[in-house]
């Protein structure tokens, strides 16, 4: 097993502490395994729905629309799905 030794803010120490304290893990090394894990579970999950994504867009086959209608349609998308909130 390796050894990592980190810097961080007095308030980012305190938190983990607390969460230590609280029961949550039995120690520092305890709290950073499970926020790597998690994030690495949250990069498989984002591959996952990128690579499905990229099948649905493949089998859809080629569009008849234009370039600019494509965009338009992925810029309406996005703003109902509360993703862009610009004018464009």
């Amino acid at each position: 097993m390796s050894r990592l030794t980190i810097s961080m803010p007095d308030q980012m120490n305190e938190w983990v502490e607390a969460q230590i304290n609280a029961g949550r893990y039995g120690n520092v090394s305890e709290y950073f395994r499970d926020l790597v894990r998690r994030d690495q579970e949250r990069r498989e999950v984002a591959i996952g729905e990128l690579r499905t994504m990229l099948d649905h867009a493949e089998a859809s086959g080629i569009s008849d629309r234009s370039v600019g209608e494509v965009l338009q349609a992925a810029r309406e998308e996005a703003r109902q799905k509360g993703l862009l909130r610009d004018a464009n």
